[in-house]
């Protein structure tokens, strides 16, 4: 094939390979893209994030309460003036990130042929597409709704269902910034485990929905019809993407939000949940963190305020994993990307590594 294709091309001794028919709007398109990226994380990742480590590297503590206290006291019935001002902090911590994350995702569809995004991320096993959607994921250290839109994407983009898999859930258990803020604030105990069971997660939850993945067609993964085929139909293709996301993912995310905290302030109160010895108490508490929504960061302080309080290591454990890797709203909106069954399986998977972490963390502490 690549012999016919090659034999249709025309010929000639000063011509630029880079200017081949296809490979200007290649180049165009992947420099476009990684312009958005590169300068959307600078501005709402990398350099906040330097600020904020000099400044724990200084204090040592975490500046900030946990975001759940904005929807009520921990235990109290939920209430819609306490699911707007969680809504409304939430959104205020988080949307320079999801702006970022919606505009990467949209130059992904409209920039970048599929070849290459296969190309990046395909690998032979469920184990290598797991390490390389991990490895992918270190530089973009979002929360787990924000990275949502941007695996969606990549799924639209034909990549790999397990290497998209590790990228989305290594974004927000392998973040490095976060681990830094881990050390900062608290033990090496707590870094260790998040880093040892995080790995373990992203690795096998790229197993699970790698193999219950549907088969799909190589001629649909390279259908050249759905690439860009000129430098001149990107900024269409863009903004259809991007008016895709605002539409249909924005309005469904904001309401998500706001129904997770309408029952932030009774969810929260973990003090309460696993102030019960046992496994069952431990699952609760992991069954609750997966369903919470938090920003980046955000379980530092809850995880903070309970061992303050003397709440034991397990109930601290099983949330250092499940309440940045999982959300109500991320579940549902990757959810029609990886399919119900997928995502429930990875799902009882985090929360499986929760319970892990919880009695590593218990053991080492």
């Amino acid at each position: 094939m690549n012999a016919i294709l090659a034999s249709t091309q025309p010929t000639g001794a000063g011509r630029d390979p880079l200017r081949g028919p296809g490979r200007t709007t290649t180049v165009v398109g992947v420099a476009l893209t990684l312009v958005v990226l590169v300068v959307g994380l600078a501005w709402a990742k990398w350099i906040p994030y330097d600020a904020k480590a000099r400044a724990l590297a200084e204090s040592g503590t975490w500046s900030g309460k946990a975001i759940f206290g904005k929807a009520g006291q921990p235990g109290d019935a939920p209430s819609w003036h306490g699911a707007v001002e969680f809504t409304r902090a939430y959104v205020t911590a988080v949307w320079k990130a999801a702006l970022v994350a919606i505009l990467v995702a949209s130059a992904l569809e409209a920039f970048v042929p599929k070849r290459l995004i296969l190309d990046a991320m395909n690998r032979r096993s469920s184990w290598a597409q797991g390490v390389s959607g991990g490895l992918l994921a270190l530089p973009s250290m979002m929360c787990t709704c924000c990275t949502a839109p941007v695996a969606i994407g990549l799924r639209r983009r034909g990549a790999p269902a397990g290497a998209t898999m590790a990228y989305w859930l290594a974004n927000p258990l392998l973040n490095p910034a976060v681990l830094l803020f881990l050390g900062l604030t608290m033990s090496w105990q707590m870094v260790s485990t998040r880093v040892a069971v995080g790995v373990l997660v992203v690795v096998g939850a790229a197993f699970i929905a790698q193999r219950r993945a549907r088969a799909v067609d190589p001629s649909e993964l390279l259908d050249v019809d759905s690439d860009p085929r000129s430098v001149a139909q990107m900024p269409v293709r863009f903004l259809k993407a991007l008016a895709r996301y605002l539409v249909i993912v924005i309005p469904e995310y904001l309401l998500l939000v706001v129904l997770t905290g309408l029952f932030s302030g009774w969810l929260s109160d973990f003090a309460h949940l696993g102030d019960r010895a046992g496994l069952l108490a431990l699952v609760i508490v992991g069954v609750v963190g997966a369903l919470l929504v938090i920003p980046t960061g955000g379980e530092i302080p809850v995880i903070a305020g309970l061992t303050a309080a003397g709440v034991g290591f397990g109930t601290a454990g099983v949330l250092l994993i499940t309440l940045p890797a999982l959300s109500v709203p991320s579940l549902v909106m990757v959810a029609r990307s990886f399919g119900v069954r997928t995502t429930l399986g990875v799902t009882a998977w985090v929360i499986t590594g929760g319970l892990v972490a919880a009695a590593v963390l218990t053991a080492i502490a």
